[in-house]
């Protein structure tokens, strides 16, 4: 009998601790089961507003562009950095650049040379600095100068620049155009001065990104990008994680639409300083970036005879024709008598590019804005390549 008992005993406290495992097995199944829910539920999402009805903001950091301590630049979830193949030059600042589309928009693409369209709501951001400068506490430290953004409404294009305070903590904007003095060494440790940095006023802005069209009978200025072509981007860029082709990254990025074909290497820009490549190719990239946004039909110098966009530039019978090769100037008045042509081969002395490169005088100096000292390398350059041209017939 007590055996019976015992047995009945041990099989109801069996019982007992089988149905409490059961439960235990059932609450962790859901409790993982939740979990692994939420996590492929959860999407993070970007923390940068762009909203068309209030900007531009007073102050840089209302974008949220980037992640942290601003002045570091490290951008934020779905701010995508990128950088043309060769930099316009503007008084040897560095430039980092950035891409922003709203969710679910992407660009079309409009041919190797044409800029990228991007959707309304994008904003291009670039900022501008130098590196081991002098006149700063303390001293060699990294100095922001501005942040330039371009966003699109559904009416075109708008600027804002913003001013970096001396702190190197904010960003404000400012319209109205500055100037600044800057003191760096190189990575030479040769001390450079830039006496008068021009931050830029918005009618200075619309110069360089200006698109004249018709509208009707009537032609109008609208403003676009001029840095954003596939030409331009057709080349690996290290992203931190990884390197690869940008426009590659903006399609997995969902920036861009797919299916277009990438630039041909004939078709595609090159760094101007990598001086492995041919002094031609090497030309036609400088003054692509440098020159064309300002130099085709419908821009700002669009009446002079240049077209130096790369597109316009290569192994075709008028290429070296549009880079002013040749070209005379007679039309152009105040000049030395005797720059008598655009570019004359073999001779910078009498070559007007060389001359407008080679100054620093506003009344002649190219381009227009942009720049307040000399680029020295890129003077060299154009100079490398005159003397390799073959005489005028």
């Amino acid at each position: 009998m007590f055996f019976f008992i015992f047995l009945s005993y041990q099989i109801k406290f069996m019982k007992k601790h089988y149905l409490i495992g059961l439960a235990l097995l059932a609450f962790t199944t859901f409790i993982l089961s939740c979990s692994k829910s939420d996590e492929e539920e959860y999407v993070q999402v970007s923390p940068v507003s762009v909203n068309l009805a209030t900007v531009p903001y007073a102050k840089l950091s209302d974008y949220h562009f980037f992640d942290g301590d601003m002045k570091q630049q490290n951008p934020s979830l779905d701010v995508l950095p990128y950088e043309p193949a060769s930099s316009l030059f503007t008084d040897y600042a560095h430039k980092k650049r950035f891409v922003w589309l709203p969710k679910n928009t992407k660009a079309t693409y409009d041919g190797d040379g044409k800029v990228l369209n991007l959707p309304v709501g994008a904003a291009l951001v670039k900022t501008f600095y130098y590196d081991n400068v002098q006149n700063v506490t303390p001293v060699g430290a990294t100095r922001i100068i501005e942040t330039r953004i371009m966003i699109r409404k559904s009416s075109g294009w708008i600027f804002a620049d913003y001013v970096w305070n001396t702190e190197q903590t904010e960003a404000y904007l400012d319209l109205n155009g500055s100037n600044t003095s800057v003191d760096f060494k190189d990575e030479n440790n040769i001390l450079h001065n830039v006496p008068s940095y021009r931050i830029p006023n918005e009618v200075q802005c619309i110069i360089c990104h200006k698109s004249k069209q018709m509208v009707g009978n009537v032609e109008v200025d609208t403003y676009i990008p001029i840095g954003i072509k596939p030409q331009n981007l057709n080349f690996n860029f290290n992203y931190g994680t990884e390197s690869k082709n940008q426009l590659t990254k903006w399609i997995e990025k969902g920036y861009l639409e797919s299916g277009f074909s990438f630039p041909s290497a004939e078709n595609t820009t090159i760094n101007y300083n990598d001086t492995s490549k041919p002094i031609e190719l090497r030309a036609r990239s400088y003054v692509d970036v440098n020159c064309a946004h300002c130099h085709q039909v419908d821009r700002h110098c669009d009446y002079r005879p240049m077209r130096f966009a790369f597109s316009e530039t290569g192994n075709m019978s008028n290429g070296l024709t549009n880079m002013g090769v040749c070209v005379d100037t007679q039309d152009m008045q105040d000049f030395p008598p005797a720059l008598s042509k655009i570019v004359k081969p073999g001779n910078v002395n009498r070559s007007m590019m060389y001359y407008r490169l080679n100054t620093t005088n506003e009344n002649y100096r190219m381009p227009l804005h942009g720049r307040t000292v000399i680029h020295e390398e890129g003077v060299a350059l154009i100079e490398q390549w005159i003397n390799s041209l073959q005489p005028c017939p």
